[in-house]
This record gives C-alpha cells, sequence and structure tokens, in this order.
C-alpha cells in the first residue's frame, strides 16, 4: 500500500515513536505523545512554491493541533534549541522563532551587562 505523501515528512519532523500514546511513562521521549504524531503531520513543512495564502491558512492550521498538543513547550524548546530551521513546531513557524531567538539573545546580553555593572559597582 502507498503511503501518504505527508508520511515521510512525519518521519523527519518527529523521531521515531517507541510507545504507544496511552503506554508512556516516565522515561520515554516527549514526542511519543505529541499529537502531531498522528495524522496531521503534513500541515507542518511548506510543500515546494506554495502560495502565500496557502501557506498562511496551512499554518493556522498547523498552529491549531499544537495548541491542543500536550508536549507542546517540549516541542517548541526542542525547535530553539536545535535550532530547527523549518516547518511549525510548539505552535511557532521558522519565523517566529527566529524573532524568539532574538529576543533570547538580547534578553541574555542585557542580563550579562547588568551582571558586570553590579560586580563594578560591588568592587
Amino acid at each position: 500500500m502507498l503511503q501518504p505523501p505527508h508520511q515521510s515528512l512525519q518521519v523527519a519532523a518527529v523521531p521515531a515513536q517507541r510507545a504507544p500514546v496511552g503506554d508512556r511513562d516516565q522515561d520515554a521521549p516527549w514526542h511519543t505523545e505529541a499529537v502531531c504524531r498522528r495524522d496531521e503531520a503534513g500541515l507542518f513543512f511548506a510543500p515546494s512554491k506554495e502560495p502565500t495564502a496557502a501557506r498562511l491558512s496551512r499554518e493556522e492550521a498547523a498552529k491549531r493541533v499544537c495548541a491542543r498538543c500536550p508536549v507542546m513547550v517540549e516541542c517548541r524548546e526542542h525547535a530553539l534549541l536545535q535550532p530547527e530551521p523549518y516547518g511549525v513546531w510548539g505552535g511557532l513557524t521558522a519565523a517566529e522563532r527566529r524573532v524568539v531567538l532574538a529576543r533570547r539573545r538580547r534578553r541574555d546580553l542585557e542580563l550579562k551587562k547588568a551582571a558586570r555593572g553590579t560586580i563594578a559597582a560591588a568592587g
């Protein structure tokens, strides 16, 4: 039987599932509970030359799936730490993840500057 086209994207999007969702124990990886593992994986990655309106609609549908996912936060952090350059992960598009990462870098720089200022003032 032929696999639907999104099946290969599903494998690329989330590592292989090791245990059924309901039987997951505390040591199982977060992605075993990902809602996108079930049947919506095609929503999360753009086909080549996708028109803007279709992309926006697909991304909103993917975000709705993410909104009901029990591991959305873990997925988002995975995508931010990797960083994943494509697709919707943890309810964020690649562009939205770039914004989050830029904000985190700015915050980290500000915290480092503040810490240096505190150490200099104390010395």
